[in-house]
């Protein structure tokens, strides 16, 4: 009789029959191995963006955000894409490790660990942008309502001191509900590593782990209550970043369906990029028993149901701007995002976010590593265009003909975005060479479950 979890038509979570020793030996083997040409290459590559980042940062912050291809009427353009884009790519990390968690989905144990760090990774390329964009980032702390002799205080009304406290809180569950699942394969490590020094870095950040009954009580509950606390936040960071453009006056941006079609959005793009970095690590790490056709199935499920919502949302758009029959809506809607300047990229989006995830419907699409992790690409690709068209399109465009100017952004628009994709890229690599990437304490015991439900069945 088939064992559980195997019923699935793309086969079971874990695949072959392991010792708890021989699969935490797989799962920390890329700590212990040694660095080869392939993790230099990926070092010095990731490097290089990092540092395109560094300098093109530095430059808007010494010459000013006049390098941008900013203008009046779009004020808003690449630093604002960029921001909304990172943040919606940091929510599938957190819906994998909390709400997944809450509903007991098993199959979240092998791809929660790096999902998560790929949320804390994302929060931090997003946060750069609002700094750049205040032109003067080293008064930030402007956005904080503090005590102050002037009594300066920030404009609640704004949506923006908000999207500040959301963004905040985010990171900040987020980091410690991601610490807190690493602390018992961190003590594991300091357990197998045959070097000192190891022992002591790895021990310091174990706490203290023992693995004793106590120390797994406390740790089940602060990860449940972590996990209750980030659960809301999925839905109200994105709803919060959303109001940013619901409350504005503008052709396309004044829209109450906002805050759902941004957090479906969010998840969309999150899953997208979780399938981007989940199909190289299995292959190169040969983590394909712990990372399972199952695992990609299942993510390629969940693209293609927030991928019908957005396009949902998309139809909502226009027929709300259809039935409205405000001139000003209906010429931005119908004729300046297809044929205005840049309207590629509203084409790009309509084939990257409504055609290429219909091929989830096909098995084949979604069990073929590399076809996956293609149509992956080019979803992130449509969910950063489709920013692009909310804010900079619709921007071009206002109520009056004297508020029409095309936008077109520079060097260092372009930079900037390149920049934090190879920072993003360069402590995604850190990671997986000093972190367990994938959680061991959870893999087995999810191995002892099956195996235990395997014997019952068989009995």
């Amino acid at each position: 009789m088939a064992a559980p979890y195997d019923d699935a038509p793309t086969g079971p979570l874990i695949v072959g029959t392991r010792t708890d020793a021989e699969l935490v030996d797989q799962l920390l083997s890329p700590i212990w191995t040694r660095k080869s040409r392939r993790w230099l290459l990926a070092y010095g590559i990731t490097s290089v963006g990092a540092l395109a980042l560094l300098v093109f940062a530095t430059w808007t912050v010494w010459t000013g955000i006049g390098l941008w291809g900013n203008n009046i009427p779009v004020a808003w353009a690449f630093a604002i894409t960029n921001f909304v884009w990172w943040i919606g790519i940091g929510h599938a990390g957190t819906f994998i490790s909390a709400i997944l968690l809450l509903f007991e989905q098993k199959w979240r144990t092998s791809i929660n660990r790096f999902a998560e760090a790929m949320t804390l990774f994302a929060v931090m390329q997003a946060g750069l942008f609002p700094l750049l964009h205040l032109g003067r980032p080293w008064f930030f702390y402007w956005l904080i309502p503090y005590p102050a002799s002037m009594e300066v205080w920030p404009n609640f009304k704004s949506a923006l001191p908000w999207d500040a406290a959301a963004v905040f809180t985010y990171f900040t569950i987020s980091l410690l509900f991601w610490y807190t699942g690493v602390v018992p394969d961190l003590a594991a490590v300091r357990d197998r590593t045959p070097k000192r020094w190891q022992k002591i870095v790895y021990g310091v950040f174990a706490l203290g782990w023992r693995g004793s009954a106590s120390h797994l009580r406390h740790y089940r509950i602060v990860y449940g209550l972590l996990g209750g606390l980030a659960t809301p936040l999925v839905l109200s960071v994105h709803s919060v970043v959303s109001s940013d453009f619901a409350i504005a006056q503008l052709p396309g941006w004044h829209s109450t369906i906002f805050p759902p079609y941004f957090v479906a959005g969010a998840i969309f793009s999150g899953f997208a990029m979780v399938l981007t970095l989940m199909i190289p690590i299995r292959r190169v790490f040969g983590f394909t028993n712990v990372i399972t056709d199952r695992h990609v199935d299942n993510v390629c499920k969940m693209i293609l149901v927030t991928g019908w919502i957005v396009a949902y949302s998309y139809f909502c758009e226009f027929f709300l701007a259809w039935y409205g029959g405000e001139p000003a809506e209906m010429y931005t809607m119908f004729r300046g995002l297809p044929t205005g300047p840049n309207c590629w990229t509203f084409w790009l989006t309509m084939f990257c976010n409504v055609v290429i995830p219909q091929l989830f419907w096909f098995r084949w699409f979604r069990t073929h590593g590399l076809v996956a992790w293609v149509l992956s690409l080019l979803i992130n690709v449509g969910m950063w265009c489709e920013r692009f068209v909310i804010i900079a399109l619709s921007l071009q465009r206002g109520h009056l003909p004297s508020m029409w100017h095309a936008y077109r952004p520079t060097v260092v628009d372009w930079g900037l975005l390149g920049g934090t994709i190879g920072l993003f890229s360069f402590l995604f690599v850190l990671f997986l060479r000093w972190v367990p990437v994938i959680p061991t304490s959870e893999v087995r015991e999810l191995n002892h479950e099956i195996s235990r439900e395997g014997k019952r069945e068989a009995a």
